[in-house]
């Protein structure tokens, strides 16, 4: 045994290991192995026998330790095994190994060889076996060469302490069930003190509201993605995720869990809102108050109900206060005119707390002691309709003539139908009466009118005698002149020669006056002749006046038909049409450069080889689809031309199944982008044609389309990156208006962004959908368009020019401004075009300096010779980049930063918005039934996604100014 005698006095020492029972670990290591807290022999297998030997010693408390030691330095060629008992990997894929032992230093022992090692090896053999009694050598996989820090000599023996080595090895990528360890020595002095095998795990936790469960790392540095499930009283918002790492750490939460509609987060787990509170929706952070006229008494309420006599309708945010039915509407007028009725009326005193009052006009014909009545026939006629009226006035026409009617007028709004209670309405009524029916029977001479009528045929009484009034056309303010008769006809004499009366005729009888007939236009002679006929056969005239409205209207009509017809060819024929002059079969645009037309050639496939460049299938790897085209899949991937750099592309694809002209129609785009160069025109690559399926490739531009990055990124940009931005587009677009293109569909969805904030213009297809939005274009004769973007001449006549696109131009300066708000908010197209024939023009965004927003307006200027050209914006813009000074004025800024008016005082949900420059969205907030303060202080931010508000930028400053009013009430600082 050579030295041994001098090793066993070493394992009395005082070793500065720590008491078994004191021994602690961390909470992310999980021990499959501690030699530490054996109570008896360890019972590891060691060859040859006369090797290793286990040993119990006593430690500095008196604990007894099994420890193994070997010490064969005086024999050369030494190799003692010592293999552990299996050990269960309990599913880890890689453990740690912590070995802690002393190693004497072979200079401080007398008289031993040089094959003295001060080194021993560790090694691993994986198996499923539990119970294996060999194992070779040469299937033990080697783990290390354990060397000691510190080694120790006969003076460290003589201090009676020592400090012991600890080493950590790990194993990776275990797969069987379990593994032997085994150390080697070959000649050195050893105590092997302790071993301890482990492996790692992140421990549970709970992140976000998202329980994540004990998780064992992974079998080499990858991270582990785990999902979590959610507390109690609580459900996804977006899922959750954490990654655990190699350490044993939990790392990159993602998703989240939210508490259920009743319950607020607290300390990570979810607790029941208080009564008197509630929470109606998983995306608000916490339970508040109720709204006015209504309580919960309950924990965990999702919704607070209403007091008596209060209710909520259907549709109405549970963040509305509780409504009840409006009063009556009163001071009904009513205009009556032969057989119409116009009725006129106050609204109702009490709104009830809403802004959805409305109005039910119900009829009734009575008896003329008004004691018996019935529902009126459905042939009357209510304009605008009789039901559901917005305003407090309807016509009602084709009553009966001397007719008894009754009218309730009720007003209601959104909870009228929850109320038990009868509608409050107002009750009007009225008598129609008839107006003389004039069967003209005229006779004229230089200086008289003879006529005679009718008197109606249902008259209120016995007709007493008729009242004739007559004055000269386009004189009846100056001068008229009130004749009365007993006949049913009259002569009107000393009037002038060769001049043009206007007459009407009404009836008296023993209840009064009746209504005026309608007018009858008459010209005397310029001589004492008869006008028609012979004065023994006079001619009878029936005047109708609805017979003379219809005409009328007929006449006015075909005038404005006629007139928008010759505008309309006037504008076809317009000497400043650009002409186009064919040469060699192509069509070429006045200019030095030109863009020729794809369909100018006779092969359209001539144009492709003209224009694009045939690239090679195989230089192209798609990776991922990024949006759907009309023609087929859009993808990004990577193309590698020979002697070149591979780069970043986009893929546009034509699916299976399409036909000659949409093979063409897909390849046009290829074609006519093939004929432009510039750095904000997007950059044609190349085609696939030689084999399916058919491909364009474009540069890739990593941002996408303008509008969805400024609606993400909302707020985002300082005003001279966005004036870039611009200055991008209008750089292109003068481009293109130098070669003679009209791009016709110039908005924000057709500029691509990349990486750098570069903009370039896109979509150059002649066949495209305009927008996936049915409502979005307005369908004439030649096809689509953009109403919101186009210029007033383009929709009606089809005129397209690089004015027009001048006009789309400041559409576009608009969406950028506002950070991709949609054009005319929700105004219908007719809306649209309407109000911009009327002179309409879109407002500043809010921040828009004032220099923005006129170059806006000089594009939408109605006369498209008033409208600037491409090259003048660009100059325009490159003065604003250069001065930014000249931006800080805003167009919206005058209330704001009135110093002489600090404080503003707001009544109405109204006010309150034009105050904080949210006026557009009146309607959304109207619309809702949010028509007082009191209402509006307790929506949250998903009430406002549900009101149609979705910008980032525009719900902050909604919800900033809702605390202020909550802290200021209505006097609102600004």
């Amino acid at each position: 045994m050579g030295l041994l005698w001098i090793y066993p006095s070493l394992l009395t020492l005082h070793l500065l290991t720590p008491n078994q029972a004191l021994r602690t670990y961390p909470d992310n290591e999980v021990t499959l192995l501690d030699s530490m807290s054996a109570l008896g022999d360890l019972g590891w297998v060691a060859y040859p026998s006369e090797g290793w030997e286990e040993i119990s010693v006593m430690d500095e408390r008196n604990t007894p330790m099994r420890t193994y030691q070997v010490c064969n330095v005086m024999e050369a060629n030494q190799n003692n095994w010592l293999r552990t008992s299996w050990i269960p990997r309990d599913g880890a894929q890689r453990v740690y190994i912590e070995i802690k032992f002393t190693l004497r230093d072979c200079n401080s022992l007398p008289g031993v060889p040089g094959t003295c090692k001060e080194t021993f090896n560790m090694y691993y053999y994986e198996s499923n076996n539990n119970n294996l009694w060999f194992i070779k050598e040469s299937q033990y996989v080697k783990i290390d060469t354990i060397a000691a820090d510190e080694s120790f000599t006969q003076v460290d023996v003589g201090d009676r302490v020592m400090k012991l080595n600890t080493e950590v090895r790990d194993i990776s990528l275990l797969s069987k069930k379990g593994f032997y360890l085994a150390f080697q020595d070959v000649g050195a002095c050893i105590a092997l003190v302790s071993v301890r095998v482990f492996y790692k795990k992140c421990p549970l936790t709970v992140r976000n509201l998202a329980q994540f469960p004990d998780t064992v790392t992974g079998g080499d540095s990858a991270l582990v993605e785990v999902r979590g499930s959610c507390v109690n009283s609580s459900e996804e918002f977006d899922t959750p995720k954490m990654y655990c790492s190699a350490d044993g750490g939990w790392l990159v939460p993602i998703g989240r869990c939210a508490c259920k509609p009743g319950f607020e987060e607290r300390k990570d787990i979810c607790q029941p809102c208080r009564p008197g509170f509630y929470k109606a929706s998983a995306m608000d952070a916490y339970c508040v108050k109720c709204p006015p006229h209504s309580y919960s008494n309950l924990d965990s309420a999702s919704e607070c109900v209403c007091e008596k006599g209060y209710y909520r309708a259907e549709t109405d945010p549970r963040s509305m206060a509780c409504t009840r039915p409006p009063t009556a509407p009163e001071n009904p007028i009513s205009t009556i005119n032969e057989t119409t009725v116009t009725l006129e009326w106050s609204p109702p005193r009490e709104s009830g707390g809403r802004g959805d009052v409305s109005y039910n006009v119900h009829c009734r014909k009575c008896s003329s002691d008004g004691r018996k009545c019935s529902p009126c026939s459905s042939g009357l006629h209510f304009v605008p309709r009789q039901f559901g009226i917005s305003y407090a006035k309807v016509l009602i026409t084709d009553l009966l003539p001397h007719t008894n009617y009754t009218f309730d007028i009720e007003a209601v709004n959104g909870v009228s139908d929850l109320s038990p209670s009868p509608k409050q309405c107002i009750s009007v009524n009225i008598t129609t009466s008839q107006a003389v029916s004039v069967i003209l029977k005229e006779r004229k001479s230089k200086d008289s009118i003879t006529l005679a009528w009718q008197g109606p045929e249902r008259a209120n009484g016995a007709i007493v005698e008729y009242e004739v009034i007559y004055y000269e056309k386009n004189q009846r303010d100056q001068n008229y002149t009130v004749l009365k008769t007993k006949s049913n006809s009259m002569t009107v004499d000393g009037l002038k020669p060769g001049t043009t009366y206007v007459f009407r005729v009404r009836a008296r009888t023993d209840g009064g006056y009746g209504n005026y007939g309608g007018e009858i236009e008459l010209e005397t002679s310029h001589e004492d002749m008869l006008a028609i006929g012979d004065p023994n056969q006079p001619t009878i005239l029936a005047v109708s006046i609805a017979g003379g409205i219809v005409l009328l209207i007929f006449l006015v009509a075909c005038f404005v038909v006629s007139g928008r017809h010759c505008g309309y060819i006037k504008a076809k024929q317009d000497p400043d049409e650009e002409k186009l002059q064919f040469q060699h079969g192509r069509v070429k645009l006045p200019g030095s450069r030109t863009y020729i037309h794809p369909h100018t050639y006779e092969d359209p496939n001539q144009a492709v080889r003209d224009f694009a460049k045939e690239i090679e299938a195989s230089s192209i790897r798609i990776e991922r689809v990024i949006g759907a085209g009309e023609f087929g899949e859009v993808c990004s991937g990577r193309l590698k031309l020979p002697s070149k750099r591979e780069i970043y592309v986009a893929i546009k694809s034509l699916k299976a199944g399409y036909s000659d002209k949409q093979r063409q129609d897909f390849l046009s785009e290829a074609s006519i982008m093939g004929q432009f160069n510039h750095p904000n025109i997007i950059r044609l690559e190349g085609v696939v044609t030689k084999c399916k399926p058919v491909m364009i490739i474009t540069e890739f531009m990593e941002n996408g389309s303008l509008d969805s990055f400024l609606k993400k990124h909302d707020g985002q940009f300082t005003m001279i990156q966005l004036v870039g931005m611009l200055r991008g587009i209008a750089s292109g677009m003068k481009y293109l208006s130098d070669m003679n293109y009209v791009h016709r569909d110039l908005a924000a969805r057709n500029i691509l962004v990349n990486s750098n904030l570069v903009c370039k213009v896109s979509d150059f297809g002649l066949s495209r959908v305009l927008e996936d939005d049915p409502e979005a274009a307005y369908t004439t004769r030649g096809g689509k368009i953009p109403i919101r973007w186009t210029s007033p001449e383009a929709i009606a006549y089809r005129k397209f020019t690089s004015a027009s696109d001048a006009w789309s131009y400041g559409i576009v300066m608009w969406e950028v401004i506002s950070y991709g708000e949609r054009p005319y908010w929700e105004m219908s197209n007719q809306d649209v075009i309407k109000a911009i024939d009327e002179g309409y023009r879109l407002p500043a965004p809010m921040d828009c300096p004032v220099v923005l927003h006129q170059l806006m307006l000089d594009c939408w200027e109605k006369g498209r010779s008033d409208r600037p050209k491409f090259g003048q914006i660009v100059n325009t813009l490159d003065k604003l980049i250069r001065t930014p000074s000249s931006l800080k004025q805003l167009a919206n800024s005058s209330v704001w930063q009135d110093p002489t008016t600090p404080d503003f005082t707001v009544n109405t949900v109204e006010e309150w918005l034009d105050a904080i420059k949210m006026g557009q969205y009146k309607d959304n907030f109207s619309s809702a039934g949010y028509v007082s303060l009191e209402s509006v202080l307790y929506i949250s931010i998903s009430e406002l996604g549900k009101l149609g508000i979705a910008l980032a930028g525009h719900q902050k400053k909604i919800l900033s100014s809702i605390e202020s009013l909550q802290t200021q009430g209505t006097h609102l600082q600004v």
